[in-house]
């Protein structure tokens, strides 16, 4: 029996039209964007004097990719809003003059970029604890990582905060010293820092779980502790003239691709590192147990490179970042039973770990054209094959290859977290590896 209906036919009551992209605007959105708009102008008749043509076309693009960003993450319009009356509140405290820095309260406590940075370092590390114990409290979970959460957000904005601030610093120094900060390894592993958390808040948004902030806060507390030791050990944190090759607006688009591509490979690898932790959790047999073993020494990774010398060993400082490592190892091998219950599903974690790689892929694509493009005019080619461009390369075609089986084979589970995870040592050894065992036209930020 035929039990279809006749519904009549159609008619404009019966027709929902999907509403256009300017017309799901509020008028929260249409004030964010005049108030980006208004900031470019600003900028654009303050500066414009001195900047040149490329800069100018950098600055007309940012105006509508921040306005496209805070459209499509409102939390990104707090960010920014909040970034920029800090930057301007310690940009217009200095008066024009660096020795404000040590006699102005705002200046010397919050404001300035050092102290900016390691207010962030403070509130990354805080982040980070209050993920862990919020993982294994029982009762009071929810409330705990919601505190990391925003003690995250927080550290962001203190991190773009002295960033901004030390853009400035720069061209108090002398105006053939400023340069946007991005130019060495102090600098661009605050930018890794920050970029890393960035996603990873946009990914816990989306998915609504909060558990895996225990796992990504660990590669950027990582960053963190290696950032503090630099600068208290080589006073990395001083600004320097940049070098000739890398005054160029190349730098200015080629870098934050890039660590863009670092940052979110990173995360992808910590996803993995949670996948295989959820996957073994009733695993008793200690040689089941790898990637625990790999973190270990990941983790332990650092102390071993920058000690003193092979005879006289570990600083005071790696000796406790040392015994750290293997604390926070050792809790997730007694406690993996209890991480896999409160870790989101299989399905959850391998789109995060997909999404990640492929948003990191196409910038770190980016990166390398303009890389290609940048060489073509500091040095006359193309491509060099310097061990930074090499590297580049490899992770490049390592991730490539990871997308590629994931999308015309249909990679999934175990093989795809550990390719993911085995990934992070693969980027690491390209990110700050080649600078400490290589040398080559890239060496900018040697150890």
């Amino acid at each position: 029996m035929n039990t279809m209906v006749n519904k009549g036919p159609v008619t404009p009551r019966n027709i929902t039209l999907n509403e256009g992209y300017f017309a799901k605007r509020n008028w929260l959105d249409w004030l964010f964007a005049a108030a980006a708009v208004a900031g470019g102008l600003y900028a654009f008749m303050l500066y414009g004097s001195a900047m040149d043509v490329y800069d100018k076309g950098i600055l007309m693009a940012a105006v509508p990719s921040a306005i496209a960003l805070g459209w499509f993450w409102r939390p990104l319009r707090v960010l920014m809003l909040a970034v920029a009356g800090l930057s301007i509140l310690g940009v217009v405290a200095y008066q024009g003059s660096l020795d404000r820095a040590e006699t102005v309260f705002w200046l010397k406590y919050f404001l300035s970029s050092q102290s900016a940075i390691l207010w962030m370092s403070m509130l990354f590390f805080a982040s980070t604890a209050f993920y862990w114990v919020g993982v294994f409290a029982k009762g009071r979970a929810e409330g705990l990582e919601l505190v990391a959460s925003r003690l995250l957000w927080v550290a962001v904005t203190m991190a773009l905060v002295g960033t901004m601030v030390r853009w400035y610093e720069s061209y108090l120094l002398g105006a053939d010293i400023g340069h946007i900060p991005v130019s060495n390894l102090y600098e661009v592993f605050v930018l890794f820092c920050w970029l890393t958390a960035t996603f990873y808040l946009y990914f816990e948004a989306q998915y609504q779980t909060r558990s895996l902030g225990a796992f990504v806060m660990l590669v950027v507390s990582a960053a963190v502790g290696f950032l503090l030791w630099y600068t208290l050990v080589r006073g990395a944190h001083e600004i320097q003239p940049l070098v000739p090759a890398l005054k160029s607006w190349w730098m200015k688009l080629h870098v934050p691709a890039n660590f863009i591509g670092y940052g979110t490979f990173a995360l992808s690898a910590m996803v993995a590192f949670a996948y295989l932790i959820k996957q073994q959790a009733g695993e008793t047999r200690w040689y089941k147990l790898a990637p625990l073993w790999l973190l270990g020494v990941v983790l332990c990774f650092e102390p071993v490179v920058f000690r003193k010398s092979a005879v006289l060993g570990m600083s005071d400082y790696w000796a406790v970042y040392f015994g750290i490592s293997a604390l926070i190892v050792a809790s997730i091998v007694f406690g993996r039973r209890r991480l896999a219950e409160r870790l989101p599903s299989f399905e959850v974690l391998d789109d995060v770990m997909y999404k990640s790689i492929a948003v990191g892929f196409a910038f770190f694509t980016i990166a390398t054209v303009l890389g290609a493009l940048w060489a073509a005019e500091a040095w006359g080619g193309y491509w060099s094959w310097d061990p930074k461009e090499t590297w580049a390369l490899i992770v490049w075609l390592n991730y490539a290859a990871w997308l590629h089986m994931r999308l015309m084979k249909g990679l999934r589970g175990t093989v795809a977290a550990w390719w993911a995870l085995s990934g992070l040592a693969v980027t690491t050894f390209a990110f700050i590896g080649v600078n400490m065992f290589l040398s080559g036209l890239h060496s900018y930020g040697t150890l």
